[in-house]
């Protein structure tokens, strides 16, 4: 699997995410500048995490507009693969690759601290090395990660099941209004979710940051690891 990570001014999380797809591809990624205007042949980018542009006016709404984003486009319109993690999912709603929109946490606090994901459909490329209703443990780190949409879109997102995470409980339970296991207030619980076409996955928690034992855990390397199957296959 052949990979690209962008990069912004005020991206910070660009080096876990690579250590991530090393671990898995045996391979270092290749480094995108957000200036770049040509995207080399790759089968994954990925937008990592951080405060692109400061957070100035809106998380990811000025990274949307860097000229590297047309390409992002042009890719994810033949079908490419694209994983936006915490910023990168915000630039990701920013720019309608994915829709919706990541609002202040609930309590209006910046959060750091472990939470549990429960894996909603594990028929994607970013989710089949879990089973349906499977529980695991991940970092997040953000500000605004309270994940919004009007009715009919989440009506459609429902219905057509391109939620991939939700926050939940150790043992599987979604609360959405318990701040214990929904803790930025997000609706219905949303951690993570899908293009129609299930190729492009946005989620602010980051399992790039448990991949090995020396990080506490491997509870996110299953993702990135099913992401090397699926281009196997």
């Amino acid at each position: 699997m052949k990979s690209a990570i962008v990069v912004f001014p005020g991206t910070n999380r660009e080096r876990d995410m690579a250590i991530a797809l090393k671990r898995v591809t045996g391979k270092a990624p290749t480094m995108l500048w957000h200036r770049d205007t040509v995207l080399p042949d790759v089968d994954l980018v990925v937008l990592p995490g951080g405060f692109s542009y400061g957070d100035y006016l809106r998380c990811g709404a000025m990274a949307a507009h860097s000229p590297i984003m047309a390409e992002i486009r042009a890719f994810a319109e033949k079908g490419g693969h694209i994983l936006g993690v915490c910023n990168g999912f915000q630039i990701l709603t920013e720019t309608g690759l994915l829709p919706g929109a990541l609002l202040r946490n609930a309590n209006l606090r910046f959060l750091s601290q472990d939470c549990h994901l429960r894996v909603e459909r594990a028929d994607t490329p970013f989710t089949h090395k879990w089973e349906k209703g499977d529980v695991f443990r991940t970092p997040l780190a953000h500000g605004d990660g309270n994940y919004t949409a009007d009715s009919q879109t989440l009506d459609r997102l429902e219905g057509e099941g391109l939620v991939a995470f939700r926050y939940a409980g150790a043992n599987g339970s979604v609360q959405a209004n318990d701040t214990e296991t929904n803790p930025n207030g997000s609706v219905n619980s949303i951690a993570g979710i899908l293009s129609t076409n299930t190729r492009i996955c946005g989620m602010m928690p980051h399992p790039e940051d448990l991949v090995d034992p020396l990080m506490g855990g491997e509870d996110g390397l299953p993702l990135f690891e099913g992401l090397v199957e699926a281009f196997v296959r």
